[in-house]
């Protein structure tokens, strides 16, 4: 057999370029390629190279970023996914469903790199590729291949066809890696400033991770969070704007006269008793204390006849119109309602 020898007669048309040239021995042999014929062809000045232990990259020269990460997912994901699906019978019509991989994803830097961050390194530059794999699986580190284990599997995204781990949960597992205080940052701010998820996403699954009793990312944390805030709040204001609602006041204190201190909300609007606020709430802590503390506050403002609506900054992002609608609402509602204690709003 030589490099120009076809593998097989039966087609793989539903397996792209890369996957072609990117093949296990399991799928080798699956085209009627021995043990003994991989052998020869990896020899030094052969047509075939090992990338990865089980894993051949079928030409000569050195692997392109999408080759790489082929093999790394072919390495990681669970056998039975790894094999090409082909027809009984050369000529036996279309193949069967694409090539999945099962039980894989890309993770931490190269995926934020996937996801088009311009903060991550380029693919190429780097040495490891992260790859998510379920916690029992017996797998190790080799290679480029850095094995990270979870107890649970999220959602992967499909990019360009590779399985690709969330943005919150791709920044958890790169920043798990980095001492770099700035990189941590600039990676933590693109997040939310480019649009890729909200700040409590984030905080939640860095959280998870163990990641705040490290200093320079609990900074990083604090600055994610000012800036999810300030982006929030600009798309209230564009809320209440472009949706022709009400000018309310904006970032108050509400008081009882002689009273305790019932909190800030980010608008009200007194004429209505109608107030607003923006849950920005950062899972850093016990999320029932959190709740509670916010229902209760809740709570004792209706008890004054004063209508709450909270809107989370992932709403405002996602569904504007419709969160104007809902205070649109609230507010020609307040028309059909007993009038509400008086209270003193203060500048906050």
């Amino acid at each position: 057999m030589n490099h120009n020898t076809p593998l097989s007669p039966r087609p793989l048309r539903h397996l792209s370029d890369v996957q072609l040239r990117v093949l296990t021995t399991a799928q080798l042999r699956s085209q009627g390629v021995s043990p003994a014929d991989i052998n020869a062809q990896c020899r030094p000045g052969g047509t075939w190279q090992q990338l990865l232990p089980g894993v051949y990259l079928l030409r000569p020269g050195p692997a392109t970023s999408e080759e790489r990460l082929h093999a790394v997912l072919l390495y990681a994901a669970r056998s039975p996914a790894t094999e090409p699906a082909v027809p009984a019978q050369p000529g036996a019509g279309e193949p069967h469903a694409p090539q999945r991989y099962t039980d894989a994803m890309i993770t931490g830097l190269a995926a934020l790199a996937l996801h088009r961050f311009s903060s991550a390194p380029p693919l190429l530059s780097l040495d490891r590729i992260d790859v998510l794999v379920p916690r029992l699986r017996r797998l190790r580190s080799t290679g480029c291949v850095r094995i990270v284990r979870t107890p649970g599997m999220p959602e992967p995204e499909q990019i360009t066809g590779i399985p690709v781990a969330p943005v919150p949960r791709a920044l958890a597992d790169a920043v798990a890696d980095l001492a770099d205080a700035g990189v941590v940052r600039r990676l933590l701010t693109e997040a939310v400033r480019g649009g890729h998820c909200e700040p409590a996403a984030v905080v939640k699954e860095l959280t998870q991770a163990r990641l705040l009793s490290r200093p320079h990312v609990v900074d990083a944390v604090d600055s994610l969070l000012a800036e999810g805030r300030a982006i929030a709040e600009d798309r209230l204001y564009r809320m209440v704007h472009e949706h022709g609602l009400p000018d309310p006041v904006w970032n108050v204190d509400l008081r009882v006269p002689g009273g305790p201190h019932l909190g800030g909300l980010d608008a009200y609007w007194p004429d209505h008793a109608v107030a607003l606020e923006l849950d920005t709430r950062a899972p850093r802590q016990d999320e029932d204390a959190m709740w509670s503390e916010y229902a209760r506050k809740r709570e004792h403002l209706e008890r004054l006849g004063i209508t709450v609506v909270h809107i989370t900054p992932k709403k405002l992002r996602d569904s504007m119109e419709q969160q104007a609608t809902v205070v649109r609402t609230a507010l020609m509602a307040s028309a059909d309602r007993d009038p509400a204690a008086y209270v003193v709003v203060l500048p906050r």
